[in-house]
């Protein structure tokens, strides 16, 4: 493969059902079935994720494992730097901004024992709730951790954006979020009644409560809310849809494996959340040819929902607004799930497995091509790394991030 990217580690504290995990793992089944030797090397290789690696990617465990808790990310970073250094892959992914804390220990290595590294803007750096002056400290830390990174991969053109004024070069690419798979064409005619489908961790985050409240607002017999998952909230959740007398419509069956089902039954899907990264579940609900109601959560409501045929886009924990959105879908015909599905036919899996791997390969191609950078001065030659920033600007980042920090 000549200077391509032959081995790729990824880095996961462990296997939960995450959304960046999730991807992470997509993505490494289709590399190592392209032909690239892929590790996941996790602090604990525990979780429901675990069934889905494909044999052909090796797992490597910490020893010993980092259960998730306080100071367990920097504790991973120092497993997964010294499993770097010893195996020497040619490119490190780094998935999610959860990840980022590991950062700090890979660029403690040596210049011939550090990788290519590649990292993931997974969630938007400018987040709803956080304000211009808590945004300077948060962008200083950011501009430290990523300091050294080869290139960053984020979801959405506004996030591309985001990233290079946070990190003050433009190294950041938009490739698509993997959330389809390549034969997935498959939907079923629009379902007959008016059942609202909703999904995630019973977390504040995904504010279920406000879920509950649009939909008994909406005041329609006939109407039915699912909320699939589990989570702390549960009882408190339970208890208000008694409160506000809808719980004899209202399901709540646990945790699903795969929503597919629940989403050929549904009329649309609801969104509620406070905030999101790039929101898989509506790429997965309008290739199943359902439209969708959001909150203004996740770049991919603006991207996907606001030209109001595939969804639409109601103001964060907004009941009233959410109320009214789902009424006008309810009581509008339903779109043609073709014309919804073709909105996210760029969110298939191939094609963009493929565009990550062009990134990888461009970045070990760069470092084959210039690992030194030779300067002459008459009567000695020396060489600077590269990648290497000058020592007195790394301290200025350091000293920046901390004063704010």
């Amino acid at each position: 493969m000549g200077d391509n990217a032959r081995t790729i580690a990824i880095v996961l504290h462990d296997l939960p059902l995450g959304g960046s995990e999730r991807i992470a793992v997509r993505l490494a089944n289709r590399w190592a079935a392209l032909g690239r030797r892929v590790t996941l090397f996790c602090g604990s290789r525990q979780g429901p994720l675990a069934e889905l690696i494909h044999a052909e990617v090796e797992v490597v465990e910490a020893d010993p494992p980092i259960p998730r808790g306080k100071g367990s990310r920097k504790a991973l970073g120092k497993a997964a730097a010294a499993f770097v250094a010893q195996r020497r892959p040619d490119i490190l992914f780094v998935p999610g901004n959860y990840h980022w804390p590991i950062l700090p220990a890979i660029d403690a290595l040596s210049d011939d024992q550090r990788p290519g590294v590649v990292t993931q803007i997974g969630t938007p750096l400018y987040r709803h709730g956080r304000n211009a002056l808590a945004q300077i400290p948060y962008n200083l830390k950011t501009r430290y951790q990523l300091r050294r990174i080869d290139r960053a991969v984020s979801l959405s053109d506004s996030m591309t954006d985001d990233a290079n004024r946070a990190l003050g070069r433009r190294i950041t690419q938009c490739i698509r979020l993997p959330a389809l798979d390549d034969d997935d064409h498959a939907f079923v005619p629009p379902a007959g009644g008016k059942l609202i489908l909703a999904a995630g961790r019973l977390v504040r985050e995904k504010g279920f409560d406000v879920a509950l409240r649009a939909f008994a607002l909406l005041d329609d017999c006939d109407a039915e809310l699912v909320i699939l998952g589990e989570g702390e909230r549960r009882a408190e959740l339970e208890a208000l849809a008694i409160e506000l007398d809808v719980a004899e419509r209202v399901q709540m069956p646990g945790y699903v494996s795969d929503i597919r089902p629940w989403l050929e039954r549904a009329r649309a899907f609801l969104l509620t959340s406070w905030y999101e990264g790039y929101a898989a579940v509506i790429v997965e609900a309008l290739g199943a040819g359902r439209p969708v109601v959001s909150t203004d959560c996740t770049p991919a409501a603006r991207e996907l929902l606001s030209d109001g045929v595939n969804g639409r886009v109601a103001p964060i924990g907004d009941a009233f607004a959410l109320a009214d959105s789902l009424r006008a879908m309810l009581q509008a015909p339903a779109p043609d799930p073709r014309v919804l599905a073709r909105a996210v036919d760029a969110y298939r899996l191939g094609p963009i497995a493929e565009a990550y791997l062009d990134v990888f390969d461009a970045v070990v191609a760069k470092r084959a091509g210039s690992a030194t950078i030779k300067r002459f001065v008459p009567g000695r030659a020396w060489s600077i790394p590269a990648g290497r920033r000058a020592p007195a600007t790394a301290a200025r980042f350091r000293s920046a991030w901390r004063r704010s920090a």
